[in-house]
């Protein structure tokens, strides 16, 4: 849901995500060298073969007015983020924050969100869905 002023080159933006006015990201090194981005398998970062790559948003991913997202910034599932300068390059499933700190979203107010955002839509949160986030916030 983008519906205001901003860039997401070469980006991949998850279901039911939310990204407030003016959100930017990079899609480009300064150096035009390849962009590296956070591997879940592996747990770090990686050469991912590409010039160009955004920001790549988990599912239910929100972000604030006037966030900036650095080239190949992953953000998990339930990543709520906010606040002036640039986020971490990785920000984990249901974490709350942005450059200055970074928090955990508890499970419950995520799914509170989630019902609501779903419901605007006439789809319901289901049982299934729950599990499969809790087993996520879990990991």
């Amino acid at each position: 849901n983008k519906a205001h002023d901003g860039y997401l080159g070469d980006s991949v933006i998850g279901e039911w995500c939310n990204l407030g006015a003016d959100t930017n990201n990079s899609n480009l090194k300064n150096n035009y060298g390849e962009v590296k981005a956070y591997n879940y398998t592996q747990q770090k970062m990686i050469g991912t073969g590409l010039q160009f790559c955004g920001l790549v948003m988990g599912d239910h991913g929100k972000a604030g007015i006037n966030t900036m997202f650095n080239t190949g910034t992953v953000a998990g599932v339930n990543a709520n983020i906010f606040g002036g300068g640039f986020p971490p390059v990785h920000i984990p499933s249901f974490a709350w924050g942005g450059s200055d700190k970074m928090d955990t979203y508890e499970f419950g107010k995520a799914m509170e969100v989630a019902q609501r955002v779903m419901e605007r839509r006439n789809v319901p949160l289901t049982d299934a869905d729950r599990k499969i986030l809790k087993k996520i916030s879990e990991e």
